[in-house]
């Protein structure tokens, strides 16, 4: 068993089927807050402290996951190709309100974190919050900040986007679909994407161009800037 822990399979066994396991509840539950990433780094957590595994020896797997981090960003120029004709027909709105939406969350993550007194690190961790995971991760290691936290924080707010961006479109009376869309995608990635595409497909096809699209305006805001 020894071997087995600190074995690069280890890593890799635990990482796939503790997401096995969150897609399986969230297909049961049918529920946002039943998120399969926030399920699998719960059961991850759980089970590293239990069996008190240390997490060097996780990492010999865990590692190996990350690396397809790298091409699953490149693969989002892919969504955006296949939608490029949406693009094209809406270029200005989509452009403008995913730069607007992207220094809105990266503006409020700062002014929040300098106002309650937080530390660079977390600061620095916080900034990618509203990115897809991969450009999140990266980006979260070139500001100097740490990626566990990152990715934390991009899980909560995809839940807290899917949760709540149906009620705030019928609050704000975002008739427009792809206003709608380009919202929700800047501010709530892939998991406001999956919402998105229940409310409409202009919406869902919009929300998919907007993480793409924002995930680059984030990274060359945050490289200007900070």
């Amino acid at each position: 068993m020894n071997d087995f822990v600190t074995s690069p399979f280890f890593g890799i066994v635990l990482c796939i089927g503790t997401y096995a396991v969150g897609l399986w509840i969230n297909r049961k539950t049918k529920s946002p807050l039943a998120n399969p990433l926030m399920i699998a780094i719960a059961l991850v957590i759980v089970i590293l402290s239990v069996f008190h595994i240390p997490l060097e020896d996780f990492n010999q797997g865990g590692d190996l996951i990350a690396f397809f981090l790298i091409p699953a960003t490149a693969a989002l120029a892919l969504s955006i190709y296949r939608q490029v004709w949406l693009l094209k027909r809406n270029f200005l709105p989509i452009i403008i309100g995913s730069a607007v939406g992207s220094l809105v969350s990266m503006g409020s993550v700062y002014g929040l974190c300098r106002l309650f007194r937080l530390d660079d690190v977390l600061t620095q961790s916080l900034i990618p919050k509203s990115v897809t995971t991969p450009i999140a991760m990266d980006l979260s290691i070139q500001l100097g900040g740490e990626p566990s936290i990152t990715v934390a924080a991009v899980v909560v707010t995809g839940i807290v986007g899917a949760i709540f961006a149906p009620s705030l479109i019928r609050l704000f009376r975002v008739d427009n679909s792809i206003a709608a869309g380009v919202a929700i995608g800047t501010c709530s990635h892939a998991l406001g994407t999956t919402k998105a595409l229940e409310i409409g497909e202009v919406e869902g096809a919009m929300s998919g161009i907007a993480i793409g699209v924002s995930g680059i305006l984030t990274v060359l805001f945050a490289t200007i800037i900070l």
